[in-house]
């Protein structure tokens, strides 16, 4: 049974609303939507993310984020191990986000200067929606649980 997308959004709306970044809405919205058992501060590792990457204004941390959540579902644990799986479902997300949002980068999608109010109220947009479209994403390729 497909789990509720519309759940995830709102998860990730909910952490981006109390002051996490769009990287670290995404991962812990997923930990928690996804019922992933790993250390809640790992989220550290997505904090850089933000703001396509540190504010750089480069690869939408909403996105950045995703691939994280992907990799943590099937990324490898040897060298030895196929990376094909890990590349395909991240590629293929990236063409969905992409196609949904015609943009990747965070400057383009959100050209408000950041921490302003349009800023984040765009953000959450992005946010929300990217995890909305994620959980789909996981959902149609049977790995949202």
């Amino acid at each position: 049974m497909a789990k509720d997308a519309l759940e995830a959004r709102n998860i990730a709306g909910e952490y981006f609303k109390t002051g996490y970044n769009c990287a670290e809405s995404i991962f812990l919205a997923f930990r928690d939507w996804l019922g992933l058992e790993i250390p809640r501060e790992m989220v550290r590792m997505t904090t850089g993310m933000g703001g396509g990457l540190g504010q750089a204004g480069c690869m939408c941390g909403a996105l950045t984020g995703s691939a994280m959540v992907l990799g943590l579902l099937k990324g490898r644990t040897d060298r030895d191990q196929s990376r094909d799986e890990a590349y395909d479902l991240t590629r293929g997300f990236h063409d969905r986000f992409e196609s949904y949002f015609n943009y990747t980068c965070c400057r383009t999608l959100n050209p408000h200067p950041f921490d302003t109010k349009e800023h984040l109220r765009n953000c959450i947009k992005i946010t929300g929606n990217t995890a909305k479209l994620l959980a789909g994403y996981l959902n149609e390729k049977g790995l949202a649980g």
